[in-house]
């Protein structure tokens, strides 16, 4: 009986082994690639297959074990399609701790979306995407897909690691090529992960990288694409919308690009060119027709969001764009170039990615690349660039989205790499110019008149649309350093012509200086402090960037309440760094009135992680100054 019940034992203890799957075992992980993750990459294998100009095979097998609810955003399980790809393959499997499956997914599982937000514009393009709830961590995710399209254009990239908090067990690429379709790579950022390229011939090509920690997410890093490695591929002979494509430099790639992609998308009714023309008048400055034709789209069209890899390059006609009155990146710029084209004002359509992080077109490594599309009107040496899906924009102005990075702008004779605007640090400007009153209860009466230009203009501009409740919102949170605050008037002015913001703000608030028996002590700064710490990392490992300067000047004038004298006033104070310059001085008018000037300059810079402890000394000397308190003495 005892041996039957062992076997018994033995043998429920078997299956249960063998109803799990061992590597899949979360507290198999290693301590050093749970450290600082939220997810751990288990294996990232892609399979690329080339078989010939115009067909490519990806299978992917990707398992993630999610350590915590922060980690979801790694399982990655997702693939889109359209009439040029299919999606021949797509499931997923999830198990527990233990490593016991407790879900399938099946391909009618995923969730089935449209790729444009807000109309049935390219219906085709469409994605599956997992949509899991978690009952428990931490748990770990199969994903099994494999895709079939006729678009080789767009080689995917290959990064070993995926994102901060997440570590990588080990990452495989595996691409598969003929010899005679111009296969070429590029390789970024291997010198400090553990990366082994396995196979390099004139048909194939391989890696794996194993234990990649997981990074914190550093303030002030770089953008994400410039730190952590990565594999950049293309081919010299692809296909794109149904086109075949050959190209070795920009030249030969943008008049591919222009012959091939955007010929025939530029026409327009009779009556919309006759529209224009009416528009533009005798006017024959070409800058002065292009501001009439900008402002007539803005007042026209709205944009549309197609999430970025899908939807096609080519974009939608012009006409259906008139007609519909709406379209993404691609459709609005070809729109604008078309009716620029009817008053015979040259623009070229610029392929570039459009990012608050400053990202550019990798101009060694000629292939597809980018995320968005703007327009450029050549004026003289030098180009104006035209955002095509704002309504709001001023004409020329390109804000944080598309500034100071390299683009490819299309023209009919080729490509050519060019740089947008760069925003100089000392044109980025917030010039304050205002005055508070001091009540002897600690009360203030204030105005103030601030006036943003620049890449500060961009930060400012969008409160002139704001709801009441939410511009009271965003001014309370402000001036978060001022404890009841009430906004007793406001009026925004845009200025389009100057590219100018200025805010007119009239405010008060109980309590502001701190009352004590006889004294009354305040901060003297009260409209434009830097508030809080820059945040200590210890053993920083990534450089640091600050990728906008500006400058910040203040003049206000305080008036004291009668009857008290100043018993503490803050001493003038003068900082100058490799990072900026700061200023602070108090000029004493009479017995009631001060005025207090303050000068902040930031520099944009590229420095190494050891300069960073030099920086947040550089911040905290002036946001300590920057709330340097004024003491007054009631007189006797």
């Amino acid at each position: 009986m005892i041996f039957k019940n062992i076997s018994f034992l033995f043998l429920f203890f078997t299956s249960f082994i063998f109803a799990q799957k061992i590597e899949y075992n979360s507290s198999n992980i290693s301590d050093s690639l749970k450290e600082n993750a939220n997810a751990v990459v288990r294996l990232n294998r892609i399979d690329i297959v080339i078989a010939s100009q115009k067909s490519m095979n990806i299978i992917t097998k990707r398992v993630v074990s999610v350590l915590n609810e922060k980690g979801l955003s790694a399982i990655d399980a997702n693939e889109s399609y359209d009439e040029r790809t299919n999606i021949r393959n797509i499931e997923a499997t999830v198990y527990d701790v233990l490593g016991k499956e407790i879900k399938k997914i099946k391909r009618k599982d995923f969730k089935d979306q449209s790729a444009v937000d807000g109309g049935t514009l390219f219906s085709d393009n469409r994605y599956l995407y997992l949509d899991y709830t978690p009952v428990q961590y931490p748990f770990t995710i199969v994903f099994d897909s494999e895709i079939e399209t006729s678009t080789t254009a767009f080689i995917p990239k290959w990064y070993p690691s995926s994102d901060y908090f997440v570590s990588v067990e080990k990452s495989i690429l595996n691409v598969k090529y003929p010899d005679n379709l111009g296969f070429k790579k590029m390789e970024f950022n291997f010198s400090n992960s553990k990366i082994d390229k396995t196979i390099d011939t004139a048909t194939q090509l391989s890696y794996t990288a194993t234990n990649i920690l997981a990074q914190k997410q550093e303030d002030y890093s770089p953008v994400y694409n410039s730190i952590f490695p990565k594999v950049m591929m293309g081919l010299e002979l692809f296909h794109l919308e149904g086109v075949d494509g050959n190209a070795k430099t920009w030249k030969e790639f943008g008049q591919w690009y222009s012959d091939k992609i955007l010929l025939g998308t530029n026409d327009l009714s009779d009556e919309t060119k006759m529209k224009v023309k009416a528009l533009v008048g005798d006017e024959i400055d070409p800058i002065k027709k292009a501001k009439l034709i900008y402002n007539f789209v803005q007042q026209k069209v709205r944009y549309i969001s197609i999430q970025v890899g899908i939807g096609g390059w080519k974009p939608m006609l012009a006409s259906e764009v008139d007609r519909l009155g709406y379209g993404d990146c691609k459709a609005l710029t070809n729109y604008t170039k078309a009716l620029l084209d009817v008053v015979n004002v040259p623009s070229y359509y610029t392929i570039l990615y459009g990012d608050r992080k400053k990202l550019n077109i990798q101009s060694d490594f000629v292939s597809m690349q980018g995320n968005h599309v703007i327009l450029s009107i050549p004026n003289g040496d030098n180009y104006i660039w035209l955002e095509c899906t704002s309504q709001d924009d001023p004409f020329g102005y390109q804000g944080t989205f598309t500034d100071d990075r390299e683009v490819l702008v299309i023209k009919p004779e080729g490509g050519e790499i060019v740089r947008t605007k760069v925003y100089e640090d000392n044109g980025n400007t917030q010039i304050s110019k205002g005055g508070y009153a001091l009540s002897a209860n600690g009360d203030i009466l204030g105005k103030i008149i601030i006036v943003s230009e620049g890449s500060q203009y961009n930060q400012k501009s969008a409160i002139e649309n704001f709801q009441p409740t939410d511009k009271e919102a965003h001014y309370k949170n402000y001036w978060d350093n001022i404890n009841n605050l009430k906004i007793d008037k406001l009026t925004c002015t845009n200025d389009k012509q100057k590219i100018s913001f200025t805010e007119n703000v009239e405010i008060s608030a109980v309590n502001y200086g701190s009352v004590s028996v006889n004294k009354i002590m305040f901060v003297v700064n009260g409209y434009n402090q830097l508030t809080g710490n820059i945040k200590r990392i210890r053993n920083r490992k990534n450089p640091f960037e600050i990728q906008r300067g500006y400058v910040d000047r203040d003049e206000i004038e305080i008036s004291l309440p009668v009857g008290f004298s100043i018993e503490f006033l803050p001493s003038n104070f003068e900082l100058k760094t490799k990072f900026g310059e700061y200023k602070t001085e108090i000029i004493k008018k009479d017995a009631t009135s001060l005025v207090y000037k303050r000068t902040m300059f930031m520099k944009k810079g590229f420095y190494s992680n050891e300069e960073y402890d030099e920086y947040r000394l550089f911040m905290e000397q002036i946001s300590r100054n920057d709330n340097a308190k004024i003491i007054l003495t009631q007189n006797q």
